[in-house]
């Protein structure tokens, strides 16, 4: 087989469909380690993102990345620097050498003193992986009871604590006791762990939203029972005021729906990723203790449920709200319909009256014309007389009348029938 033997032309999409697998690789992580991660909401507005990249990519002497990259990694100081774009966020990834205490400082910014947000900041983790050797009663101290969790992970090879609370920077911490992972091992672990937290702030950002609309369709949903409790008393006297009622209800709910649309399908795919990482973690409970899992689910479910509920709300209201309007529409369309029939009655009314009327005109037009024509006869009468005829002239008129008459009418009613072929 020769070197070129498989030289095809390539899909435009091919070389972004095969690097998107490679292209967020977990970070092989040492031991000890500590692990930050910042995320930001940007909206679709990646310029702040790249800006910041580029200062910082020159300043430790590589390229800056391209525009539409969605991903770039680099050397920083002791650990690496990693940035993500994800379709509403990115965050920033850094890891170093642990301090020697857990939560303690590290001994560089871990982006840069002169680093700014790229936009509002929505979730920060620091993770620490230690040695399972080392002494961690004291540190264990340090975290919350009231949410504290603990659990085996990694097939028994490492254990996870936290208490998902945030620290004076924002962020939440987690200590990894590594029972004997490889680097490989550690950096899928701390990286299951990161999209756990940043994806439960994530999800978590439709709860807000869902309780800001519950009282409004709460609202809705009354308005709307005192229009369909008139329904039953009123509905043919005042349809068309209900009607519009109902469709100003219905364009309210609407524009609700529209607002909330994408943050709750979001807040679903979100919780769904966050379901998968746990799932991944394969945890067993230690005793005495609470798993991730089991926090997040006493925790997120709930909030996850709110969500669904309203916008089934949402779905059901406007599924009433069609129907009623149908109703009221079928309502008014009958009203309508015997309203035209009444026209159309009184329309054929009109037509009979007119056509009796055309009938006395056409009588009295065949009088009319028949005694002017008679009186032409009654001239011609008078001449033929003079030139010699014996007749009379009143006799000849006399006799000429029921000829003319029966002659124009014949004339009138053959004129009529062709008018109504």
């Amino acid at each position: 087989m020769t070197k070129r033997s498989f030289s095809f032309p390539v899909a435009d999409v091919r070389a972004r469909a095969l690097g998107e697998i490679h292209s967020r690789p977990y970070t092989l992580l040492s031991l000890p380690r500590v692990i930050f991660q910042v995320a930001f909401l940007t909206e679709d507005n990646f310029a702040a993102d790249q800006s910041i990249l580029a200062e910082l990519s020159l300043g430790q002497g590589v390229p800056a990345p391209a525009p539409d990259t969605s991903h770039h990694t680099m050397t920083w100081g002791s650990g690496t620097l990693r940035w993500e774009r994800h379709t509403e966020f990115s965050t920033y990834f850094w890891d170093a050498p642990a301090p020697a205490a857990f939560g303690g400082e590290v001994s560089v910014n871990p982006f840069g003193a002169s680093f700014a947000a790229p936009g509002p900041f929505i979730s920060g983790v620091r993770i620490e992986i230690r040695p399972a050797s080392e002494d961690v009663s004291s540190v264990i101290e340090n975290f919350d009871p009231t949410s504290l969790c603990q659990s085996m992970v990694a097939d028994g090879n490492a254990t996870v604590i936290t208490d998902f609370r945030q620290d004076g920077d924002g962020l939440t911490k987690f200590l990894i006791l590594d029972h004997g992972m490889t680097d490989a091992a550690r950096g899928m672990l701390a990286q299951r762990i990161l999209d756990i937290e940043t994806y439960r702030t994530l999800a978590m950002m439709g709860l807000p939203l869902a309780q800001t609309l519950s009282p409004e369709i709460r609202r809705i949903e009354e308005r709307f029972t005192a229009v369909t409790q008139r329904m039953k008393q009123h509905a043919r006297s005042e349809a068309d005021g209900m009607l519009a009622e109902i469709t100003a209800l219905a364009a309210e709910l609407e524009a609700n729906a529209a607002l909330s649309l994408y943050r709750f399908g979001a807040s679903r795919a979100y919780n769904n990723i966050v379901l998968e990482r746990v799932a991944m973690l394969a945890e067993k409970a230690l005793p005495g203790n609470e798993t991730l899992g089991a926090f997040l689910n006493r925790r997120l479910a709930p909030a996850m449920r709110t969500c669904q509920s309203v916008e089934e709300r949402q779905v059901n209201l406007s599924r009433k709200l069609t129907r009623a309007t149908a109703l009221l529409r079928s309502w008014i369309d009958v009203d309508l319909q015997k309203f035209n029939t009444e026209i159309l009655a009184s329309m054929d009314k009109r037509a009979h009256l007119q056509l009796r009327l055309q009938q006395t005109v056409e009588g009295l037009s065949v009088a009319a014309i028949s005694y002017y024509f008679i009186g032409l006869v009654g001239y011609l009468a008078k001449l033929a007389h003079n030139v010699g005829v014996e007749i009379a002239p009143e006799t000849l008129t006399g006799a000429a009348v029921p000829v003319v008459v029966l002659a124009i009418w014949w004339t009138v009613r053959r004129i009529r029938n062709k008018h109504k072929d």
